[in-house]
């Protein structure tokens, strides 16, 4: 059983399947109107009344996950919680509430997911395909051929937030739809001209805008629901000459989506406008579509992420070789303790795999402080497959794996969270310090005795002795941990 839940800025969206033979199969699908991203505040903080109508309906949703295994449930929120100044307050009660972790995307991140969720909507045709999902807070703009895509954008716009701006009083004057086309296109400036170079043989919508927007050209009998240029320019007079957008109930459009409507058109007009489209059909497949098949990818062992530790390390010419070294040592150091220490999930065994093969990915910058390098690059880059949480974490342990072990180097992790990160950091630091010859040595059969904040580590008797360098910086390390009230204890140095 696998589950997935996407917790957009105007709605929230709910699909449970089954895989069957590699395959596929939803069960359930559920979907309520949250609207969290009209409950932030004039100082980008959800409200307690958008909080409660956000947990109210993911208590809804938690009864059907129960007993389902944590690595078949993605939970992730977009754009309301990437600029909600009190977004992990709120993730906090939900996962307590569901029961399982939530994380929080980036827009390219949401991008690539929509089109893995659209591309596996669609037949496998030949040629580029532009894929544009209108959000409440955000717009994704894809082109990918088959299941890769090739050209990732996310725009800071969407239904909700051009609601609020252009149509908050429910009026549709051809003054404010003009205004919000040009700030639409305004926005599109960024892409315009790369995405037209880029180019493409088919256009697909996805999510609820464009799909309201197709069954509104069908209803009028102007089209029989693909999307045209033309079809678009005609609804934009029908829209103005009504006025008012509850008159939207007229054309069949659902009560909940008529006061988005105007917004979504608007943001979908400009787009065709600013990128030339002729016409475009709408896909079934979205985010929680994508979000389905990016757990069969990780349970298949196809996983993205995988692909954009290697693409890093390429990019950044890191000494592959020497990373693996440090892999191995600091994997062979987490199986003794991670019970321990409570680092047992997979999630631990990756960041702490993922951090020893880029430790060293700083270096590219400037050997000087080239461990902040590398932190600021996993923190701020895009990094397919990651959520903003786990590229925090991964960037924290590339942070904190060499020099002083202060308390600086947690600034911005949740407190239940810093434990967990301490503890890994401290096993990279100690693979690195193991692995300093740099001359491929497999890890020596170290035997480690964890305690709380504090580690026993037996090296067999006389690997020491051979290796007075490594021994220095192993005293030095203790006196690093120390300040943090670490102890480390080292012994097995004499014959």
């Amino acid at each position: 059983m696998l589950a997935a839940i996407d917790m957009g800025s105007n709605s929230f969206h709910m699909v449970v399947a089954r895989l069957v033979h590699g395959e596929i199969r939803a069960i359930e699908k559920m979907g309520e109107k949250v609207q969290l991203g009209a409950g932030l505040d004039q100082y980008n903080r959800l409200t307690e009344a958008a909080q409660q109508r956000a947990l109210e309906c993911l208590s809804r949703f938690a009864q059907r996950l129960q007993g389902m295994p944590p690595e078949g449930v993605q939970i992730v929120g977009t754009n309301a919680l990437r600029v909600a100044r009190n977004a992990y307050e709120f993730i906090g009660r939900a996962e307590q509430v569901l029961g399982y972790p939530v994380e929080i995307i980036a827009g390219r991140e949401e991008a690539r997911l929509i089109y893995l969720g659209v591309s596996h909507t669609l037949s496998d045709d030949q040629g580029k395909r532009l894929v544009i999902d209108i959000g409440g807070g955000s717009t994704e703009f894809i082109i990918g051929q088959r299941f890769e895509p090739q050209e990732l954008e996310s725009l800071h716009m969407g239904c909700v937030s051009f609601r609020n701006r252009y149509f908050a009083d429910g009026k549709v004057s051809r003054r404010q739809m003009d205004k919000a086309i040009t700030h639409a296109e305004q926005e599109l400036l960024n892409i315009r001209q790369h995405f037209r170079a880029v180019g493409w043989q088919s256009a697909v919508g996805s999510s609820g805008s464009i799909k309201a927007i197709s069954s509104v050209l069908a209803n009028l009998k102007i089209t029989d629901g693909t999307i045209t240029r033309e079809a678009m320019e005609e609804l934009r007079k029908r829209l103005v000459d009504m006025g008012k957008v509850e008159k939207l109930s007229d054309l069949s459009v659902r009560q909940d989506r008529q006061s988005i409507f105007p917004a979504g058109f608007a943001i979908l007009l400009a787009a065709f406008r600013s990128l030339d489209i002729k016409d475009m059909t709408f896909a079934d497949g979205a985010l929680r579509e994508g979000l389905l098949y990016d757990i069969v990818g990780r349970i298949q062992h196809e996983d993205v992420r995988e692909r954009t530790i290697s693409a890093l390390q390429e990019r950044y010419h890191v000494d592959q070789a020497h990373g693996a070294a440090v892999e191995q040592t600091a994997i062979a150091a987490w199986t003794q303790v991670a019970d321990r220490w409570g680092l047992h999930t997979a999630a631990d065994e990756d960041v702490l795999r993922w951090a020893c093969r880029l430790h060293e990915i700083g270096l590219t910058i400037s050997h000087s402080q080239y461990h902040k390098h590398g932190a600021y690059l996993l923190r701020y880059s895009d990094l397919p497959g990651f959520t903003q949480q786990f590229q925090q974490d991964l960037a924290t342990l590339v942070r904190g794996h060499r020099r002083k072990f202060s308390a600086s180097v947690f600034e911005g992790i949740e407190p239940e969270d810093k434990p967990r990160l301490k503890y890994l950091c401290v096993l990279l630091r100690l693979a690195v310090l193991v692995q300093h010859p740099r001359n491929l040595e497999q890890p020596p059969a170290f035997v480690l005795h964890g305690h709380e904040n504090k580690l026993v580590m037996e090296f067999p008797d006389g690997w020491l002795d051979n290796r007075p360098l490594t021994l220095a910086d192993l005293e030095n390390e203790r006196d690093y941990l120390a300040k943090q009230d670490f102890i480390l204890e080292i012994s097995g140095r004499s014959a």
